[in-house]
């Protein structure tokens, strides 16, 4: 009996011990003296390897395997089974942070479930853990890039907004000190392409104001008003030091200016490209130099294959190792922020179960989104199709359910292609011949296995190079397609999927509508469905310009921003930057400035309720180096017809702010501004308020 009863306190004390064997355990303490606890228990080879993407675990002290990469960009990405809602290019159509923040909420639910799974059936934590690399804020400066699908835009300030959305609905509010997730700005800095030649290029030469204007804006905005955890540095160079070794990135603007408090992770490989000789010359060629280099400039974390260097490093006298634990506390302040150091019953965020994944309520937001980020750019009353037309659908991505996903992408338990939402909602009205149709639905456009992330296979196709795209012009053999039905009498609406704009002149002159699907996720084809019947009322707005042919656009290999995006270009676009058609028509009345607030009406004069997207410009009149105008508010509202709309913007010093000379900071500058506004940043539809401030 005695015996039994020693057996069970001992069997207690022990299960005690295990429960919390080291003080960094102890939930009580502060994250930061949980994070100096642990490194102090670490030996060097222990920390390097807790600073690479795949972290290896340290059992001994409690430490379980980690691997920071995971997918977020429209969705939980290459996990398995979720929610797959638009490309990021197509919710940036939307225009809509809230719809955005929920998108996102939901995309953070389905990868808290994902990692629970691993927590507690083990495998393989590639892409199953709480660091999602999203989202994509690089401007698209230019049609070509192939990644550029992955953005909010050619906008800074649009960019900025949506992405901070994106932060807030990934991140959530902390509860008990944790967030949902780990959000990650990506790549900073000056990164858009070209593809081939993503892992060498110095970019020199960029304005510093272009830098500040564009270039840097959305990165400083959003840092300063979230928490984000997360920043991405990118494979380039700029100004001849590597983004994940530059000073002036990394410290200057990142940790001091900016006051960035999470952990920079490198672009996966770019500390290894750092030191190949044949690449830049810019570093001696060996990885260990290179990885101090970063270590020291302020990269926290490598994303690589290779084994953890940063232990030669030391050795090699490089850096030191206090060096590594200043960088080593972030990461693991990280983890400790997410809940991922902590018992997994004690995180709120882990009361999810497999049952909230992929539901039909989440594949409803998804359609939603969807409506929401197509965009119709003509329509020459045709749309909405009336009742009993019938319609033939034909083009390469009718029936396509690839290329609605996007890159990046999740696995849907149903992708909705535009051929199923098509015969879903006509019916008996879709017929296969095309001499039996009242109208022809050609769904054609480009795919994102062809303009996508840095790859060799799209090079054998005409038009892609390396990912990228070498024009816009929309492809050839659909060109002809089209000309040849409408050459013989059919109308045509072209729904255009891509994840980029398209030179679509052409087209413009020959179809009675053209629609801007992007790749619409996995309820595509029941949101074009809608659109066309009429069931729903589009309001998308291009977050981008279409420029009318290759001649509107500068070298691609040029990152001035002269020429580029509707804030520099003095061409005349196809169809302008916040461009969108709606089934209604919206009349803006007047625009008034009252105590330091801009107060706009507008009426609907159509006969259907719409939404619409008013969007405020400002142009300063004292400079003549800068943009033509840019954009710095927008609302969406919603009008009933006949009825009006009041929407009233505040007038703050960030509303004016532009690159100031003589102190190289964006501020406000005190002069002669224009307030535009409209529902498109097109000049001939805008009302012009002039401010002195």
């Amino acid at each position: 009996m005695k015996k039994t009863i020693l057996l069970s306190v001992c069997i207690f004390l022990c299960g005690a011990a295990l429960a919390q064997q080291f003080p960094w355990q102890d939930r009580s303490l502060s994250p930061e003296a949980r994070a100096d606890s642990l490194i102090a228990h670490l030996t060097l080879e222990q920390k390097a390897a807790l600073m690479m993407n795949r972290a290896q675990g340290v059992p001994e002290l409690g430490i379980h395997d980690y691997n920071f990469w995971s997918e977020a960009l429209h969705g939980c990405a290459r996990a398995g089974i979720a929610t797959v809602f638009p490309q990021a290019i197509g919710m940036a159509s939307s225009w809509d942070e809230d719809l955005i923040r929920q998108v996102f909420d939901v995309a953070s639910t389905e990868h808290r479930i994902k990692y629970v799974q691993y927590r507690t059936e083990g495998g393989d934590p590639h892409y199953r853990c709480l660091h999602v690399w999203t989202p994509n804020i690089n401007i698209f400066r230019d049609p070509r890039w192939g990644r550029g699908q992955e953005t909010y835009g050619e906008d800074p300030y649009l960019t900025y907004r949506l992405g901070r959305a994106v932060v807030e609905g990934l991140q959530g509010e902390p509860v008990d000190g944790y967030y949902k997730l780990a959000a990650c700005l990506k790549h900073y800095a000056v990164h858009s392409g070209p593809e081939a030649t993503r892992h060498t290029v110095d970019i020199t030469g960029v304005s510093y104001r272009d830098l500040m204007e564009t270039y840097l804006y959305a990165f400083e905005n959003i840092i300063k008003t979230t928490d984000v955890q997360q920043v991405m540095c990118a494979y380039n160079a700029v100004d001849g030091k590597p983004c994940c070794a530059s000073p002036n990135l990394l410290q200057y603007f990142l940790r001091e200016k900016w006051g960035f408090k999470g952990i920079v992770v490198s672009d996966c490989n770019a500390v290894a490209d750092m030191h190949k000789v044949e690449a830049r010359g810019l570093f001696p060629n060996d990885r260990p130099h290179a990885g101090a280099h970063a270590l020291l400039n302020g990269t926290d974390l490598e994303c690589g294959w290779g084994a953890p260097t940063l232990a030669l490093a030391v050795q090699a006298g490089y850096a030191t190792e206090a060096d590594v634990d200043k960088s080593l506390k972030r990461v693991l302040l990280s983890r400790i922020r997410v809940g991922d150091l902590d018992p997994l019953e004690s995180v709120s965020w882990n009361n999810v179960t497999e049952d909230m994944l992929a539901t039909p309520e989440s594949h409803e937001l998804a359609v939603k989104m969807a409506c929401e980020s197509m965009v119709l750019l003509q329509n020459d009353g045709i749309l909405p199709l009336a009742k009993g037309t019938k319609v033939a659908v034909m083009g390469p991505n009718a029936a396509d359910t690839v290329c609605v996903l996007g890159n990046y992408e999740g696995t849907p338990r149903h992708a909705v292609c535009a051929l199923e939402g098509i015969k879903a909602r006509f019916g008996a009205d879709v017929v296969d011949d095309p001499a039996q149709a009242d109208v022809i639905i050609y769904i054609g456009g480009i795919n994102p296995k062809l303009e996508a992330e840095e790859g060799d296979h799209q090079d054998a196709v005409e038009g892609f190079f390396k990912g990228d795209r070498t024009t816009i012009e929309f492809p050839r053999l659909q060109r002809a397609e089209i000309k040849a039905l409408t050459d013989a009498g059919h109308k045509v609406v072209l729904v255009n999927m891509s994840g980029s704009a398209m030179g679509l002149a052409q087209e413009s002159g020959e179809c009675a509508a053209i629609m801007q699907a992007w790749y619409g996720g996995e309820g595509a084809g029941t949101a074009i469905a809608k659109i066309l019947a009429g069931d729903y009322n589009p309001s998308g707005k291009l977050p981008v310009t279409f420029y009318a042919s290759d001649l509107d656009l500068p070298d691609f290999e040029c990152y001035d921003m002269a020429g580029r995006t509707y804030r520099y270009f003095k061409g005349k676009p196809l169809w302008a930057f916040g461009h969108g058609l709606s089934y209604t028509t919206f009349k803006y009345l007047k625009a008034k400035v009252r105590r330091d607030k801009l107060v706009i009406k507008l009426r609907n004069t159509g006969k259907v309720a719409g939404d619409e997207i008013v969007q405020v410009y400002v142009r300063d009149l004292d400079d003549a180096e800068g943009p033509i105008k840019a954009l710095r508010a927008f609302r969406r509202v919603s009008v009933k017809p006949g009825r009006r709309a009041r929407v009233t913007i505040p007038l703050d010093d960030k509303m004016f702010a532009s690159f100031d000379k003589t102190t190289g900071e964006l501020s406000k500058v005190t002069g002669n501004y224009e307030l535009l506004c409209g529902g498109s940043s097109e000049d001939s539809g805008l009302i012009s308020v002039k401010v002195s401030r």
